[in-house]
């Protein structure tokens, strides 16, 4: 199985491209979860968006807003792979990719997620330590979770 990651600022995206994206953000985040929301925000526009393709077909997606604007640290979101895809183990493949890309953009900062609850074991698998209490974000229990940066451990 050969992955294609790219990344992208959201201003590089053909306008195909962004409207793949957000068809299947939407499609995981609002439909499949039932939690109708505003998917797509101001976020995304300082924002770096990792896309994978398997056979040019859109599998999995992330996206790391820079450090300052949703928490210090730099944070990755919107973690997903499509429907089609899960039974593949791409979501390892994801964050690996969104960590290391984090970890060389911007060096010495740790990384923050807000995690969906029954996923922290998945993240905890990558070295992110819950932080704080658990809380409802939409209806869904999330928990912040750190990752330090490599120097900072």
């Amino acid at each position: 199985m050969r992955l294609e990651f790219r990344w992208s600022r959201l201003e590089a995206f053909s306008a195909l491209e962004i409207h793949r994206i957000i068809k299947a953000r939407e499609s995981v985040f609002v439909v499949e979860q039932r939690c109708p929301y505003q998917e797509t925000d101001d976020m995304d526009i300082h924002a770096w968006h990792l896309s994978v393709c398997l056979k040019g077909e859109l599998a999995a997606y992330a996206r790391v807003v820079d450090p300052g604007i949703k928490y210090h640290q730099p944070s990755i979101g919107r973690v997903m792979t499509l429907k089609n895809f899960r039974k593949m183990r791409i979501g390892h493949q994801l964050m690996e990719e969104a960590i290391r890309f984090t970890e060389q953009k911007f060096p010495n900062r740790g990384i923050k997620i807000g995690a969906q609850v029954h996923l922290q074991k998945f993240y905890g698998s990558f070295g992110f330590q819950p932080v704080g209490e658990p809380y409802d974000d939409d209806g869904i229990p999330h928990l912040d979770m750190v990752r330090e940066s490599i120097s900072a451990a």
